[in-house]
């Protein structure tokens, strides 16, 4: 199979390749651009050669948005680049917000206007949060196309995505009131793990006693617990490196931690299984096995409207327990490792609504975060 260079201006190549047609055996040209040195070049034009030789060559014009964005997030997840929950939200904004609007277009015919029609279409039925996720997922694997030479260009980056207007997140507004509730509720104590040290849902429900140390009211975070449709539930490592901390505990949470300790025991007493093993789970099953996830959501959902606070989420706990930070005046740094964020910044994005209410706070925040 043969292939050459065409230089159309500096650093910027025509990769030419020689390919059969396998219908009529006529060998056919295909043209590829690419942006590199010569060497580079050449080397990308060596490695087309050999997918053509090896039967697994795709024609640029042939490949479909859809097509190329399902096998780029198979890829991702594949490489371990994304967890298999975020391959399961990724193919449902490919399914529902991206396949039906743009994909049966090729990658290489797409253009700004597409992206801007793409836009405004989904405005009728999807909040701008969700577009601005779509567009994230087709920007990532466009990206990738272009490293690959399929497209000269990401038109996501030319057409950014509609803003987000920064609104107020739902909180508990009355927490002692909500402490009383919780009492009847059959997860309450996962709930005030929640909202007194602001674990995910997923971190809370993978706590292992041997990882909570009561006397010195310290919560070791060493797992995380998803729930998808192609695995099920399974645990895995936090969210990102910073996910993997040591919280200190209020009086509040231990207090709850040791009776909902003291019931465990009890239970188990009375149905003849045994001491609780060192490793068991704080919240799980009679036989051990771990609490989904969506399950706790749903019953949540049932609990809140119950009590009448239907637009608190169970994630609205974790954000109540970080604007009660932020209203006592922590800085920021000791938030964002509380909460497990990557970086300062990313919770100073998530609460700056909070930080608007005070500005003094805001520039308090920004200082403790140049300094960390």
């Amino acid at each position: 199979m043969r292939g050459h260079l065409r230089e159309r201006s500096p650093c910027h190549w025509a990769i030419v390749i020689d390919v059969r047609d396998p219908q009529t055996g006529k060998r056919k040209r295909r043209w590829h651009s690419f942006k590199g040195t010569k060497r580079e070049a050449q080397v990308r034009c060596a490695e087309l050669i050999a997918t053509v030789n090896k039967g697994n060559y795709i024609e640029p014009s042939k490949t479909t948005v859809a097509d190329f964005v399902r096998a780029r997030i198979d890829q991702w997840e594949a490489a371990g680049e994304i967890s298999a929950r975020s391959a399961q939200r990724y193919r449902q904004l490919l399914k529902h917000q991206i396949a039906p609007y743009l994909g049966a277009k090729t990658p290489r015919k797409l253009r700004p206007l597409d992206i801007e029609a793409w836009h405004t279409s989904l405005r009728d039925s999807v909040a701008s949060r969700t577009i601005g996720h779509a567009h994230r997922v087709l920007s990532k694997a466009l990206k990738d196309a272009a490293k690959n030479d399929i497209v000269t260009r990401v038109v996501t980056k030319e057409q950014p995505a509609p803003k987000v207007e920064g609104g107020e997140k739902a909180i508990v507004r009355d927490v002692p009131a909500l402490v009383a509730a919780l009492k009847d509720w059959r997860h309450h104590a996962v709930a005030m793990v929640a909202l007194f040290s602001g674990l995910r849902l997923g971190e809370a429900l993978a706590l292992r006693w041997n990882n909570v140390d009561l006397d010195r009211k310290i919560i070791h975070v060493r797992e995380a617990l998803e729930q998808t449709g192609q695995f099920g539930v399974r645990f895995k490592a936090p969210k990102s490196k910073a996910g993997t901390r040591d919280i200190t505990l209020p009086d509040i949470l231990v207090e709850a931690l040791r009776e909902h300790r003291k019931a465990q025991l009890e239970l188990r007493l009375q149905l003849g299984i045994g001491k609780l093993p060192d490793d068991a789970l704080l919240f799980a099953s009679i036989d051990g096995r771990p609490v989904p996830p969506v399950r706790v959501s749903t019953s949540w959902g049932e609990f809140a409207q119950s009590i009448g606070m239907p637009e608190v989420t169970f994630h609205s706990l974790r954000h109540t327990h970080a604007s009660q930070l932020i209203d006592a005046g922590v800085d920021i740094a000791t938030i964002s490792k509380r909460l497990g964020h990557a970086t300062p910044g990313i919770t100073l994005n998530v609460y700056a609504h909070r930080f608007r209410q005070d500005d003094s706070k805001a520039a308090a925040a920004i200082n403790a975060a140049v300094k960390w």
